[in-house]
C-alpha cells in the first residue's frame, strides 16, 4: 500500500456519550478517557491501531465530560515533517446547528464543513472504547479491491454470542445484503447465517461460529458518506445509515478473526482487564511490532519491597511494602500500598500526582488517610478509581454476590463488582457490608 493512498485516509474517532453502563467509571469522564491495562486509556486503542497502520490523520469527536480526554490527546504529537496529528472535534454551536451531538451518525454531519474541505477519498469510523488489535491497511485493500462503497469489519461468533451483537448476512462474494441487530430466536437466526465453508475457503476456521457480527468499523467513500447523511436526519450508524446503505449501496465485509471486545458495562470491562493480566493474554497490550501508545509520564520505576505479586501488571511509579500480597490485578501508575495489604481479582487505577511531605504531615493532623491503600487493608473484586484515600484496616471483601446499590460517599456496587469513587476518602477500619 503505497504512502499516497494511506494519505486518502482521515480517521474518525467517534469519543461516545454518556456511557451510563460503564458508570460510576464515567461520572467524572468519557468512555474513551476511562483507565485501562494500569497505564493507558481506551482511547489509547483506537489511536495506536492508526499510527502502527500508518494511518496518522486522526480525529477524535468529543462531547461528554471531556476534560481529561483533552487533556490526554495532548501527549500524542507526530512528527513535523510527517504532518500527522491527533486532533479533537468537539461538539460547538455553529450557524448551522445550536445543538449536542445527537448520534455517533449526527456527531459526523454536524462536522460536515470540515470534512468537505478535506482533499481524501476515504473516511474511516472508529469507536473510541473498544479492545482489539487490527491493521487498518487489509481493511482499505479489501475495500479497494472489491470496489465498495463501504467496508464493515465483521467478526465470526457463535449464536450465543450472537444474541447480543448487530449480524450480518453475506452474499457468496462478501457484499452485505442483511442486517438484523441482536437475532433472539431460532428463524432469525437462521435467516442471518454465514456457512461456515464460506469463513474456511476465507481462511477462518469457523470453529462452530456460522454468524458474522459488525464490529461497528466502518470505512465509507467520502462521497458515499456525504451523500448517506446529507438526505437523512440518522442519528446512529449501527441502527440507521450502516441497515439503510446495505439497500443502495455495495457494502463489502472485512473478515477479522482475533480478539475484540467492545466495552459496554463495568462487568466486560473488569473482566478484560483481569485477562491483560494471566500470562499469553488474548489481548496483548504491547508487542515488538504493535506497541500501545500513551502518554508519557517520565515515572520511576517501582519500588516493590519483600511484597508477593502473582498474575498482576504493575505500572510505574509505585511503591508496595513488605508482606503487601497482590494476585490477578492490575496496578495503575504511582499506587502506594502500605505494609501488610491484600489485594485480589482488582483493578487499582492510581494516583495522578503523589503528596509532598508536608502535605502527608497535613494529612496526619486532620486525621485524613495518605493517598493509596493503607495497612492491612484488603480489597477483593473490585476497581477502586484514581486518586483514593484508603485508610489502615480498610475491609472492601466483595465475596458475594450483592445487588447493584449506591454506597453513599464510597462508591457503587455494578453488575456484581465493588467500584470506589474517584477521589473517594475511606476512614480507617471502614468494611463492606
Amino acid at each position: 500500500m503505497s504512502k499516497s493512498n494511506l494519505k486518502n485516509v482521515i480517521v474518525l474517532i467517534l469519543g461516545g456519550g454518556q456511557g451510563t453502563r460503564l458508570y460510576p467509571l464515567t461520572k467524572l469522564r468519557s468512555k474513551p478517557a476511562v483507565p485501562v491495562g494500569g497505564k493507558y486509556r481506551l482511547i489509547d486503542i483506537p489511536i495506536s491501531n492508526c499510527i502502527n497502520s500508518g494511518l496518522d490523520q486522526i480525529y477524535v469527536l468529543t462531547q461528554f465530560n471531556s476534560v481529561s480526554l483533552h487533556r490526554h490527546l495532548g501527549a500524542y504529537h507526530f512528527d513535523v515533517f510527517g504532518g500527522g496529528y491527533a486532533e479533537i472535534l468537539a461538539a460547538q454551536q455553529t450557524m448551522e446547528s445550536g445543538k449536542w451531538y445527537q448520534g455517533t451518525a449526527d456527531a459526523v454531519r454536524q462536522n460536515f464543513n470540515f470534512i468537505k474541505q478535506k482533499n481524501i477519498e476515504y473516511v474511516l469510523i472508529l469507536s473510541g472504547d473498544q479492545l482489539y488489535r487490527m491493521n487498518f491497511l487489509d481493511m482499505l485493500e479489501t475495500h479497494i479491491k472489491s470496489k465498495a462503497d463501504v467496508t464493515i469489519s465483521g467478526l465470526p461468533v457463535s449464536r450465543d454470542e450472537a444474541i447480543s451483537l448487530g449480524i450480518m448476512k453475506l452474499d457468496d462474494t462478501g457484499k452485505v445484503v442483511g442486517f438484523l441487530e441482536k437475532p433472539k430466536t431460532s428463524d432469525e437466526l437462521q435467516h442471518v447465517r454465514t456457512e461456515p465453508q464460506w469463513l474456511e475457503e476465507r481462511g477462518i476456521k469457523a470453529a462452530g461460529r456460522d454468524c458474522l457480527a459488525s464490529m461497528g468499523i466502518y470505512l465509507f467513500n467520502k462521497s458515499t458518506l456525504l451523500k448517506a447523511l446529507e438526505k437523512t436526519d440518522y442519528k446512529d450508524f449501527g441502527k440507521e445509515v450502516f441497515p439503510a446503505t446495505i439497500r443502495t449501496h455495495n457494502v463489502q465485509v472485512h473478515l477479522f478473526d482475533g480478539y475484540w471486545e467492545d466495552i459496554g458495562t463495568i462487568r466486560s470491562f473488569f473482566e478484560a482487564n483481569l485477562l491483560m493480566a494471566k500470562p499469553n493474554p488474548q489481548f496483548e497490550l504491547s508487542g515488538a511490532d504493535w506497541p500501545t501508545f500513551t502518554e508519557s509520564r517520565f515515572l520511576p520505576p517501582s519500588r516493590i519491597d519483600g511484597a508477593t505479586i502473582r498474575g498482576s501488571l504493575v505500572a510505574d511509579g509505585c511503591e508496595i511494602e513488605e508482606g503487601v500480597v497482590i494476585e490477578n490485578c492490575i496496578i495503575g501508575c504511582r499506587c502506594r500500598i502500605e505494609k501488610g495489604a491484600t489485594i485480589r481479582n482488582s483493578i487499582i487505577m492510581g494516583l495522578d500526582y503523589k503528596e509532598t511531605a508536608s502535605e502527608c504531615s497535613e494529612n496526619v493532623g486532620i486525621g485524613r488517610p495518605q493517598l493509596g491503600i493503607g495497612a492491612y487493608t484488603a480489597i477483593e473484586n473490585s476497581i477502586i478509581d484514581k486518586n483514593c484515600r484508603i485508610g489502615r484496616r480498610v475491609f472492601i471483601l466483595n465475596d458475594r454476590k450483592q445487588p447493584d446499590r449506591e454506597i453513599e460517599g464510597i462508591g457503587m456496587m455494578r453488575d456484581g463488582v465493588m467500584c470506589v469513587h474517584k477521589e473517594a476518602i475511606i476512614s480507617d477500619g471502614w468494611s463492606l457490608s
